[in-house]
């Protein structure tokens, strides 16, 4: 009876009364958002949560399905060969290989999930196997390159993942330099972090010979004059100065080819130390010389967030102040950097004598600190222990 009257009801309300309801119920589940108060500025961009899972798990873009046809030389661009251009020279001198033959025909297109592509004998990642990210602590004496006859030790073979197939480094760091790389076998991914208009910013510890000048500073901090012409300003931080040495961080969003060294020579002192110590949101935190670990996905996605071509940042907006942190200055040295976290907002984070930013703990917000707690870097030679929450291999 129950059942047969409460249709009888539901047929009996005309369809305003029906739509009626059926409007109201949909207006008591609708949430409010809270405005952002008049003046507040723009919103901080908060560091997601890493994830334990590294990012080769899965690829951080889409990948192809078979039958998507993609041009030769794009194939071998995105996978880091070298640019397209030098990759049909490449084709037309024969050194290209598809499917087991020579391939010298301009304007080729393959699919790169059902056809093999070698170059120089180097297989290339196949599309749909799991693409790689790695941040290596690079020592000095390594070089940055994938030439096979390079007779100097390679940052590529300090990687010792038995699945990393071919990768190569994000950008460059000079033999003598050490400190951060990015390695990947992701070419889009490689060359929105590498190239200068994407802007990452990237710290460095820098040891200068001589008591810097405030004027030197300042030069370096507007901009100076190179051959590929004037550099975008830099953010400077004066550590401390002695008598035969200055001690500074200082943060690029370039790309140029030994761009620290040559501002600095620019400007009338020579570097004599050189070490990265962040890329965007990572730092070298808990990763040795000469250790590496893999980036989680959250990191990489975090990264792409931080090369976003719509949103630049000027010099002025990530610290653009030179901070003196000499014995004369040590009293006005908490309001200085109070100062500077201020006008920087979230980006404008001031950096530490570990060269890392400071803000939150890396227990909760891995991707700011390059990974999460326990994850352990990885050492050169032997070993296929797990360590740590994130059950990444130890590189021997």
């Amino acid at each position: 009876m129950n059942k047969k009257r409460k249709q009888a009801n539901g047929q009996g309300r005309t369809g305003a009364e029906q739509a009626k309801s059926g409007a109201g119920a949909k207006r008591t589940t609708r949430t409010t958002r809270k405005r952002r108060p008049t003046g507040a500025g723009p919103a901080k961009r908060m560091p997601r949560r890493a994830s334990a899972k590294p990012a080769s798990d899965s690829s951080a873009r889409k990948q192809l399905e078979p039958g998507q046809l993609v041009r030769l030389n794009k194939y071998l661009a995105d996978h880091g060969v070298a640019s397209r251009r030098a990759c049909d020279e490449l084709i037309s001198a024969g050194k290209v290989i598809v499917d087991g033959l020579p391939e010298t025909k301009l304007g080729t297109k393959v699919d790169p999930v059902l056809q093999t592509v070698e170059v120089d004998g180097v297989l290339l990642r196949a599309e749909g196997t799991s693409r790689r990210y790695y941040l290596l602590n690079k020592p000095a004496g390594v070089v940055c390159t994938n030439e096979r006859r390079e007779t100097r030790p390679r940052a590529i073979d300090l990687i010792r993942d038995p699945s990393k197939g071919r990768i190569y480094t994000v950008g460059r760091l000079d033999e003598e330099s050490k400190g951060l790389i990015l390695i990947t076998n992701d070419g889009e991914f490689a060359q929105r972090i590498a190239h200068p208009r994407f802007g990452v910013p990237k710290t460095y510890a820098v040891k200068v010979v001589g008591n810097i000048d405030e004027d030197a500073v300042q030069k370096v901090r507007g901009g100076v004059y190179l051959s590929e012409g004037k550099t975008g300003g830099a953010r400077i931080v004066v550590i401390r100065r002695t008598r035969n040495y200055s001690f500074l961080n200082v943060t690029l969003r370039e790309g140029i080819n030994r761009e620290v060294r040559r501002i600095f020579a620019r400007v009338g002192y020579k570097v004599v130390d050189l070490k990265r110590v962040s890329i965007g949101p990572l730092n070298d935190r808990g990763i040795k010389i000469g250790h590496w670990r893999s980036l989680s996905r959250p990191e990489v996605e975090y990264l792409l967030e931080w090369s976003d071509p719509q949103s630049p940042v000027r010099p002025d907006e990530w610290g653009g102040s030179s901070l003196d942190e000499g014995s004369r200055d040590r009293g006005r040295r908490g309001d200085r950097e109070r100062g500077d976290r201020e006008r920087g907002g979230d980006r404008g984070r001031t950096v530490r004598r570990d060269g890392g930013h400071g803000g939150q703990r890396s227990s909760q917000h891995g991707s700011q600190h390059g990974g999460q707690r326990g994850a352990k870097s990885r050492r050169p030679g032997g070993g296929g222990r797990r360590s740590g929450p994130g059950g990444q291999q130890r590189g021997r």
